[in-house]
């Protein structure tokens, strides 16, 4: 069984764009963001179901908005957590509740990433069957330095072997929910993703290449950015 957690229980803070909903419900082409984040994983086969996280306050309007446009696949909406951390781990618990092997495989994804290749997903999956693990990155296009505390550059690093985690990030789900109680049960909360929870645990990861319009929407820019790159794809697809 493969399952999709789709987290979207922040409040968008760096947004600083007029009105009161998140940004996971501003709209792109008449249709919430959410909406788009959501389909990949409805419109895909090898997708058995879908646990959305949401702000507890919004659940009955992603609950309307998820029956209107006919998102079947979504068997649940749970509240999110304080931090991105506590929400994933919500849905991860969720997902459990719904998963029938050990083997079932869980796709981690931000509900404001809409734009994701066809075969991604299929892809991801392939690669936790094969490797245990999927993580979805695109390489680097620039130069990457670290600096110290005064501003000054400690070291360039190897643009060949800079990529940029990006999502999904996929694992077996019995094997990704260990790992986010053992942190929950000591109060850790707040570990960037799960890819850096995994390495934290010296777990072996496998990257699957995404492109480069895979971007999580998190300043008016990249919205912009997105209306634009949404618009063209679904247009090229009429």
């Amino acid at each position: 069984m493969n399952i999709a957690v789709i987290f979207a229980g922040g409040v968008g803070s760096r947004m600083k764009m007029p009105g009161e909903k998140p940004k996971q419900f501003l709209e792109i082409d008449g249709v919430p963001i959410l909406v788009w984040t959501v389909r990949n994983f409805q419109d895909e086969e090898l997708v058995d179901a879908i646990v959305v996280v949401m702000l507890e306050k919004y659940i009955d309007l992603t609950r309307e908005m998820i029956k209107k446009y006919g998102l079947t696949k979504v068997r649940k909406i749970v509240s999110g957590g304080s931090t991105g951390q506590e929400s994933i781990y919500n849905g991860l618990k969720e997902a459990e509740k719904i998963s029938i092997s050990d083997d079932d495989v869980v796709l981690i994804h931000d509900g404001v990433r809409p734009y994701i290749e066809k075969d991604l997903i299929k892809r991801n999956i392939e690669s936790v069957q094969k490797y245990g693990s999927a993580i979805s990155c695109v390489p680097s296009k620039e130069t990457t330095i670290m600096v110290n505390d005064d501003g000054e550059i400690k070291t360039v690093l190897d643009r060949s072997e800079i990529w940029l985690a990006r999502a999904p990030q996929s694992f077996y789900l019995k094997g990704i929910l260990e790992l986010h109680e053992k942190y929950h049960e000591i109060g850790r909360n707040n570990i960037i993703d799960s890819c850096t929870m995994m390495m934290m645990n010296d777990r072996k990861m496998n990257m699957v290449e995404t492109c480069a319009e895979n971007l999580k929407i998190t300043t008016p820019e990249d919205y912009y950015a997105m209306c634009g790159l949404m618009k063209k794809r679904i247009y090229s697809d009429e």
